[in-house]
């Protein structure tokens, strides 16, 4: 909870920022997490904070999170992923309302394939608000779908003022697939919550090598790779023992190895972890193993780190520029190798201080420190000034030979639909929604936690009667 001498002074500089993505709470992943912290972090810093999704199942409407943090669970139904149907001209009113009752002064998207950022970002661009996106992962150059995903970035991105990737093969990927230049690209690395991901080394086994695996079970992350060396590994190695949480379409394919090699006793299998409960699956392991085959950054061996644990990981992506050398081991994304890796890394694992690795991935990631550098981002782009309509065409003509005449027509046929939006519903005639008061909900909390808890004791009282 933040406290009230936590905030900054008034007088200095104060953005209104909305975060728009398709991914975020009650939904749990990388990306719902980031936006969460970062947007507590920045109220902190004294901004007020907005966040824009669609609507999960019956959680729809406008709610208030920690700290008044308010999201807006747009009328919009997810399709595949959690991720919401593309459209031109449909979500505009929606998205321009938000924007002027809140006043909007920054757009913050979030996550490539969210049909949400790229809409509102795109809002955000008509009406001259300044818009910065955040890449979080990493895509490819030689599938289908990536490229039909190049060419929504495209349009998208090709007005944005900034954009910030978790890792630098994170920035090399987005400025080459989505044409943006290197100098508008800034690397901030995700962050940890430190405190609760904290060393407990009474929950490892005596004369056990315990190995944790932390992932959805999908081919990107490496499920056959795991497959291929759990075998090699528990045969090598009598007392290791594997913990396997988290769930997906390939679980079932490491249930018929766990049958297959008759390894019941070797290989624990979880299932699906909440968050909360991650910590402490991973204060009972001595090595946490990766295998991804893509990642941009990977948070999950940061938190494995935080908690003690030596890391073993596939070198892929940007998780080479994640952790020091003296908490990670490399291998190619062969399962003899890895396997091999998993083996060499035992010695080392047991000479491991963990509250050591706690203290220096403390220091190294924390959400002050990314949200501080978010906020030179905004700074930054300040200073940017929004072009003519004839100026913001020409942008859109290295974007294809038929795709920049898609594009520039879609950006004419937004601009007159704005134009007429303004005609038939005034910026000026839409209510302004008022800010939450944090200051004077921080001064009163005592006061109500006070009131709760009498309550609460009334409630007791009541029952035991």
């Amino acid at each position: 909870m933040i406290e009230e001498k936590d905030l900054f002074k008034p007088e200095e500089k104060r953005y209104r920022i909305l975060m728009a993505s398709d991914f975020f709470y009650p939904n749990v992943g990388g990306v719902e997490n980031h936006i969460f912290q970062l947007s507590q972090c920045l109220i902190k810093r004294g901004h007020k904070v907005v966040v824009c999704t669609h609507q999960y199942k019956k959680r729809k409407g406008i709610r208030y999170m920690t700290n008044g943090l308010k999201v807006y669970y747009i009328p919009k139904q997810p399709t595949f992923r959690q991720t919401t149907l593309p459209t031109l001209l449909n979500s505009l009113p929606m998205f321009r309302n938000i924007m002027i009752r809140e006043r909007i002064d920054i757009v913050h998207g979030h996550q490539a394939t969210s049909c949400i950022c790229h809409e509102t970002i795109t809002c955000a661009r008509e009406m001259g608000i300044k818009t910065v996106f955040t890449d979080h992962s990493l895509f490819s150059f030689n599938e289908i779908g990536s490229f039909n995903l190049h060419k929504v970035s495209n349009y998208s991105l090709a007005e944005i003022n900034h954009v910030i990737c978790v890792s630098h093969t994170g920035k090399e990927n987005t400025s080459l697939r989505a044409k943006i230049h290197p100098i508008k690209v800034s690397v901030i690395p995700n962050a940890i919550d430190a405190s609760q991901f904290t060393p407990d080394p009474s929950k490892k086994t005596p004369g056990e090598i315990t190995i944790v695996v932390m992932s959805r079970h999908t081919y990107r992350k490496g499920v056959d790779l795991l497959i291929q060396l759990i075998p090699i590994v528990c045969k090598k190695v009598p007392n290791a023992k594997f913990v396997i949480g988290g769930d997906g379409p390939n679980r079932v394919n490491i249930e018929e190895m766990r049958e297959k090699y008759n390894l019941h006793d070797r290989i624990e299998m979880l299932g699906f972890v909440p968050h909360e409960l991650v910590r402490n699956v991973l204060t009972r392991g001595d090595i946490f193993l990766n295998t991804s085959l893509t990642e941009a950054f990977c948070i999950a061996i940061v938190e494995a780190a935080s908690c003690g644990l030596f890391v073993v990981s596939t070198a892929v992506g940007g998780v080479p520029e994640v952790l020091p050398s003296h908490m990670i081991k490399f291998a190619k994304p062969d399962a003899e190798q890895l396997a091999q890796a998993v083996i060499d890394s035992i010695g080392p694992s047991q000479e491991v201080d963990p509250w050591l690795f706690h203290s220096q991935v403390k220091n190294m990631y924390n959400w002050d420190d990314v949200a501080e550098r978010t906020e030179a981002v905004y700074d930054k782009i300040q200073f940017d000034v929004q072009q003519p309509l004839v100026n913001r065409i020409h942008r859109y003509f290295n974007c294809g030979t038929w795709a920049s005449k898609a594009f520039c027509f879609a950006l004419a046929l937004q601009f007159l639909f704005m134009l007429i939006l303004e005609w038939l519903m005034p910026a000026n005639e839409v209510d302004i929604a008022p800010d939450f008061p944090l200051k004077q909900f921080l001064k009163n909390k005592d006061k109500l936690n006070q009131s709760w808890t009498k309550s609460y004791k009334v409630i007791e009282r009541a029952n035991e009667k």
